[in-house]
């Protein structure tokens, strides 16, 4: 976040450094305006190509193995080009490298799910996937494991056959 603000700021500086040599070169006809108006939208600019470019630069930084299941786009009333060009600001990823099985319960399979936002840190939760009957828990409060690998106080939820993280973590 410090590294963008130090971008936006440059690039402000930068803008207004090419209205100030443009003005220079015409005899100084410009108007005076034009140095801030020029910094801000330098400013302005940047600020929205950090906003469209986040989601590919944490995609490209994700290691072997993590798979992106599902990304949420936005739209904002105040950033009026988002209506047109929306951009993804939560994504969901899916270590599928590390998932593990129980050699009892084959078709059911532990893997980590990583919450990727904008502004926000990475939250990592395990989840359990049941493959052959298409749902899913979260293991984040009070589920236990016995030794023959079934799982007491999970929370399952059903999920469409379809879904994406059922389809990365039963698929590999």
């Amino acid at each position: 976040m410090f590294i963008e603000l130090i971008a936006t700021i440059f690039a402000g500086i930068a803008c207004a450094g090419i209205a100030m040599l443009l003005n220079i070169l015409t005899g100084r006809r410009l108007p005076k305006w034009l140095m801030p108006v020029a910094a801000g939208l330098g400013m302005i600019g940047m600020t929205v190509s950090n906003e469209y470019t986040w989601f590919d630069r944490t995609a490209e930084s994700l290691p072997e193995g993590v798979e992106i299941a599902k990304t949420v786009k936005e739209q904002s009333w105040y950033r009026p080009w988002t209506q047109v060009w929306p951009y993804t600001k939560r994504f969901l990823a899916v270590d599928t490298g590390t998932a593990k099985t129980h050699d009892n319960l084959p078709y059911q399979k532990l893997a980590d799910i990583y919450f990727f936002g904008r502004w926000s840190p990475v939250h990592q939760a395990p989840a359990l996937v049941d493959c052959a009957e298409a749902r899913l828990a979260m293991l984040i409060d009070g589920a236990e494991f016995a030794a023959d690998g079934s799982v007491s106080n999970a929370d399952w939820a059903s999920v469409p056959p379809d879904d994406p993280i059922l389809k990365l973590v039963c698929e590999t």
